[in-house]
């Protein structure tokens, strides 16, 4: 009887080494060397399960955005009431500071959609994932009378999601501007602002 491959394990691991050694020392000047030493093997090791580092980081990015988006669908899944559901969402949208690793590690990978359509593929369809994300609560609120939205929900929820990517490009910087309550404020005023709701629990 063959024996089972060890090569999904084996991806498993260098994708985390890669995670890290990409939150560590940033994307633009990474080698695949890097990624090597971090895992505890030799480049040409790595190549057996990898052809190029761009292949690994391409993984790394793909397990990056779905964490991202189920995390952040986890944390409004538990809510009926759209108001406590609008600011879970903020509030899971946004890095803790300049060391969140996933947020970090999105934003890094960012720098290389500029350039290779697979990577900026991926990292539009994290975008939409998130603007559905917010479209369904606007929606849910409107339809309850909870809601008073001042443009279409699509709209609504593309600026948060922009304002939420402008904020958190800040709070990774290595001396951030602002600390996340204040920008965690700042996306709340424009929601209630867009929904004529205070998005506070009824008493």
């Amino acid at each position: 009887m063959a024996r089972p491959s060890k090569a999904p394990e084996r991806r498993a691991e260098l994708v985390a080494a890669a995670r890290h050694t990409v939150v560590e020392r940033g994307v633009l000047n990474l080698k695949l060397r890097d990624v090597a030493d971090h895992a505890g093997m030799s480049p040409g090791s790595l190549l057996y399960y990898y052809p190029s580092l761009s292949d690994l980081l391409e993984d790394v990015q793909q397990e990056a955005v779905e964490r991202f988006c189920v995390a952040r669908e986890a944390a409004v899944a538990g809510e009926a009431d759209p108001r406590a559901r609008m600011r879970a969402m903020i509030g899971s949208g946004l890095p803790n500071g300049k060391n969140d690793e996933l947020c970090v590690l999105l934003y890094e990978l960012g720098t290389i959609a500029r350039r290779e359509p697979a990577y900026a593929a991926r990292h539009i369809a994290l975008y939409e994932r998130q603007v559905r994300g917010y479209v369904g609560i606007l929606e849910a609120g409107a339809a309850t009378g909870i809601f008073d939205l001042t443009d279409d929900p699509v709209t609504i929820a593309r600026n948060l999601v922009t304002l939420e990517d402008g904020y958190g490009l800040h709070l990774t910087q290595a001396v951030p501007p602002l600390d996340r309550s204040v920008a965690e404020a700042m996306v709340l005023s424009y929601a209630r602002v867009s929904t004529r709701c205070s998005l506070e629990d009824p008493a």
